[in-house]
């Protein structure tokens, strides 16, 4: 990994100081200072309400920090799906989800007391929906796996410890006007949506996926090289 990061921070206002210990608790990843490494995705960010707001830009110097990068090496999504459970209320609407639930929880969730910065899938509403189907047993991995690159999404880059804040500098910003990114995120939405809506499976397909019904009946972990075979490359 590089040294450092150029992030963008989407909001209403120009954050020249990110602070530290402030911000929703039930975000993806807890309590942070959410990024990303696009511009346009931070310009759609920002643009949340039909009023003009700003990307925010910075460098991250990453020396000495703890970066866990949650879409790489060792990790699977169901370790990224543990830690959204964490944090994020799901809408679990039967005895197999809140059995998964805690299967998840216990049998996925990383180490991430020391975590300085995380990496990882942004669940923005449709995504949000794909990993509370998941959990609930209506799709499965290989359909979560997919839905998570539908609209090219892209990652957040999140600051968790106070060391981090320490090392992020302001650079600049751009004005993100809304009559151009508020209708945007909504048309990336709506088309990730129909466009998983319409992928079609044949009955093969639908015998060899893995639903969480069945990693929990065979008692996987996080080392089963059939989780990790389900991630897309």
């Amino acid at each position: 990994m590089n040294t450092n990061l150029i992030l963008y921070h989407g909001s209403q206002q120009i954050v020249e100081v990110p602070k530290f210990g402030i911000g929703k608790s039930y975000n993806d990843y807890g309590q942070g200072f959410y990024c990303t490494e696009s511009i346009e995705l931070a310009k759609e960010w920002a643009c949340q309400i039909q009023n003009d707001g700003y990307a925010n830009k910075y460098v991250l110097h990453l020396n000495g920090l703890n970066v866990m990068h949650l879409t790489k090496g060792e990790f699977n999504i169901l370790n990224w799906l543990a830690i959204l459970l964490t944090h994020r209320k799901f809408d679990i609407s039967s005895s197999i989800g809140r059995n998964a639930r805690e299967y998840i929880l216990s049998h996925f969730m990383p180490d991430t007391e020391n975590v300085d910065v995380m990496i990882g899938y942004r669940a923005d509403d449709s995504y949000f929906s794909f990993a509370e189907d998941f959990v609930n047993n209506t799709i499965s991995l290989r359909d979560l796996n997919v839905a998570m690159q539908l609209e090219t999404l892209g990652e957040q880059v999140v600051l968790l410890s106070e060391k981090s804040f320490k090392q992020i500098e302001f650079l600049e910003y751009e004005i993100a006007g809304y009559r151009e990114y508020y209708y945007k995120q909504a048309h990336r939405d709506q088309h990730a949506r129909s466009d998983y809506a319409n992928r079609k499976k044949n009955l093969q397909q639908l015998m060899e996926d893995i639903f969480v019904l069945d990693i929990i009946r065979e008692g996987m972990n996080n080392d089963d090289p059939r989780l990790r075979f389900s991630i897309p490359k």
